[in-house]
C-alpha cells in the first residue's frame, strides 16, 4: 500500500501540477492587476465587517474557519519537511505559492459566494467548487466528481495527517506511553464539536485560531531576536537556495510548491466551502478576506516556523542516496515529515517548555484543521443529497462524521511518512480538479473578475451599502443573489 501511495503521488504531483499551481496564480494575479497588493488595506478593513445571521456566518468567522483549515500541520511539520527534502530554498517557493495563490484564493472564494445556495433542509448557506462548477460551467457531472473526491480527501485521507502530527508531538514530550491518551482526547473533543455543526465549529475556531497563531508567531519572533545575527544569513540561504538548492532546483521548487499548497490550500478548492457560508453584501468582499487568509497562513505562520528552524540550525537536508544527507545538523534518525525539527528549534531556546509549547500549538492547529476538513466534507455531502430529502442527508453526514473520526484514529497510530503520502494524494486530486475547472470557468464567463470590477467601481463611488446584481453584470445562474435583490 505504501508503494502504491508513493506511485500515486508521483503521478498526481508531477511537474505539471506544480507549474499549474504557480501558473494559475500568476494568471489571475495579472488579470486582477495584482489585487493581493492593490487591495491589501481593503482586505484588512473587511476582516471585521459584516455580521452573522440565521443562514450564514460572519466574514471573520468564515476567515477563522478557513484559517483553521489552512493553519495546521502544514505550517509546522510541513515546513520542516519542505526544508528537510528541498533545502532552505523550498521556503522561497512556499512564499511564491502564497503570493500568487492569494489571487487564486480570491477567484475561487468569490465564485463560491456568487453561486452559493441556501440549503433547502437546514437553511444554511452552502457554497464551494461543486456548486460553482454546476452553475458556472453548466456541467453537473464535473461537479459531482469534485464533490466525491472532496469527500474522500477530506473525510478519509487528510484527517489522519493532522491527528498523526498531534500524537507525535505529544509522544515527543511525554514518551510512547502517552500515544493512546492523546488520541482519545482528540476523538472525544472532535465528536463533541462536529456533531454541533458549522456554528459550533465557527464559534470555537474564531477564538482558538487567532490566539494560537498569534502566540506561535510571538514565540518565533523571540527566537529570531535571540538569534538576530543569524537572520540575514537565513534570508541569504532561502533566496540563494531557491534556484541553486543544495537538494537540487527540482527538489526545492517541488517540495516548496507541494507543501505550500498543502499549507495555504490556495487553489485546492477547500477555502471556498467556508467562503460560501459567509453572510456578506457583495461576493468580492469574501474573496478579498479569503485572499488575506493565505498571507496569514504562509507569509506569517509558515515563515515563523522556517526562521525558527533555520536560525537555530535544527534540521537535516536529505540527499538522493539512501540514508544520505546533504546537510546533517541533528540526529539522522529524526523523522523529517514530523514536528521534530520545530520542537528541537523551540527546545534549543526555551528548554523543555519549547517541546510542550509546540505540542500545544500543534494540538490546536491540527485539531481545528480536522474540524475544517469535516465541514468541507459536510458541504459536499449536502450538495450530493440536497434533492434526496432530509433522511439521505442525515445518513450521509453521520457516515462522514464517523469516517473523519476513524481516519483520525488511524492516523494517530500510523507512521508519519506514510500518512503524509496519503494526505498528499487527497490534496493533489482536489487541486487538479479545482484549478483546471477555475481556468475553464474564466474562459466561459469571467464571473469573479466581473465581480471585482463591480466592487471596485462601487468602492470608488463611495458607496457604503454595497449591492450585487448578477443579471446586470451578465452573470447567469447566480440565483441566490437574484432572489436576494428581488426580496429587497
Amino acid at each position: 500500500m505504501e508503494a502504491f501511495i508513493g506511485w500515486m503521488n508521483g503521478w498526481i504531483w508531477s511537474s505539471a501540477l506544480i507549474y499549474l499551481c504557480l501558473g494559475a496564480g500568476l494568471f489571475y494575479s495579472i488579470l486582477t492587476r495584482f489585487m493581493q497588493v492593490r487591495l491589501f488595506k481593503e482586505m484588512l478593513r473587511l476582516l471585521f465587517k459584516g455580521e452573522s445571521n440565521n443562514e450564514g456566518i460572519s466574514s471573520f468567522q468564515a476567515l477563522a474557519v478557513a484559517l483553521s483549515g489552512r493553519v495546521g500541520m502544514g505550517n509546522i511539520a510541513g515546513v520542516a519537511a519542505a526544508i528537510g527534502f528541498g533545502g532552505p530554498g523550498a521556503v522561497f517557493w512556499m512564499w511564491m505559492v502564497a503570493f500568487l495563490g492569494a489571487a487564486t484564493a480570491y477567484v475561487e472564494s468569490t465564485l463560491a459566494q456568487i453561486y452559493k445556495e441556501k440549503d433547502p433542509l437546514t437553511g444554511e448557506y452552502r457554497g464551494g467548487p461543486a456548486y460553482y462548477f454546476e452553475r458556472a460551467l453548466g456541467n453537473k457531472g464535473y461537479a459531482v466528481v469534485f464533490a466525491i473526491c472532496a469527500i474522500i480527501a477530506e473525510a478519509f485521507f487528510l484527517p489522519g495527517v493532522q491527528a498523526n502530527g498531534v500524537v507525535e508531538a505529544v509522544v515527543q514530550v511525554g514518551g510512547e506511553g502517552t500515544r493512546y491518551g492523546a488520541l482519545a482526547i482528540i476523538l472525544i473533543v472532535l465528536a463533541v464539536i462536529i456533531f454541533g455543526g458549522i456554528r459550533r465549529i465557527a464559534n470555537f475556531t474564531q477564538f482558538v485560531v487567532p490566539f494560537m497563531a498569534g502566540g506561535y508567531i510571538v514565540m518565533a519572533l523571540i527566537i529570531m531576536a535571540m538569534n538576530f545575527e543569524q537572520v540575514p544569513h537565513v534570508f541569504g540561504m532561502i533566496i540563494g537556495d531557491a534556484f541553486t538548492a543544495q537538494a537540487g532546483f527540482g527538489a526545492a521548487i517541488g517540495w516548496g510548491v507541494k507543501r505550500g499548497v498543502y499549507s495555504n490550500e490556495a487553489g485546492q478548492g477547500s477555502g471556498p466551502h467556508m467562503a460560501g457560508a459567509a453572510h456578506v453584501a457583495h461576493p468580492a468582499q469574501q474573496g478579498l478576506v479569503q485572499a488575506f487568509s493565505v498571507y496569514v497562513d504562509t507569509l506569517f505562520v509558515c515563515s515563523a516556523t522556517a526562521f525558527m528552524i533555520l536560525s537555530t540550525g535544527m534540521y537535516n537536508i536529505k540527499g538522493s542516496l539512501e540514508n544520505g544527507f546533504l546537510v546533517q545538523n541533528v540526529d539522522a534518525a529524526t523523522e523529517i515529515s514530523s514536528p521534530a525539527f520545530t520542537q528541537m528549534a523551540m527546545n534549543s531556546t526555551f528548554g523543555s517548555f519549547g517541546d510542550i509549547f509546540v505540542a500545544v500549538a500543534i494540538f490546536f492547529f491540527a485539531f481545528t484543521t480536522i474540524l475544517a476538513y469535516y465541514y468541507i466534507a459536510e458541504v459536499n455531502v449536502a450538495y450530493l443529497t440536497r434533492k434526496m430529502g432530509a433522511g439521505a442527508q442525515k445518513i450521509g453526514l453521520f457516515l462522514v462524521k464517523c469516517s473523519v473520526m476513524a481516519a483520525a484514529a488511524y492516523g494517530g497510530l500510523s507512521s508519519a511518512g506514510y500518512i503524509w503520502g496519503v494526505g498528499d494524494v487527497g490534496v493533489g486530486l482536489m487541486a487538479w480538479l479545482n484549478i483546471v475547472g477555475l481556468l475553464v470557468v474564466f474562459f466561459i464567463a469571467k464571473p469573479a473578475l466581473v465581480a471585482l470590477k463591480d466592487y471596485e467601481k462601487q468602492r470608488k463611488a463611495g458607496i457604503t451599502d454595497y449591492t450585487f446584481d448578477p443579471k446586470k453584470l451578465g452573470i447567469k445562474d447566480a440565483t441566490f443573489w437574484e432572489d436576494r435583490l428581488n426580496d429587497k
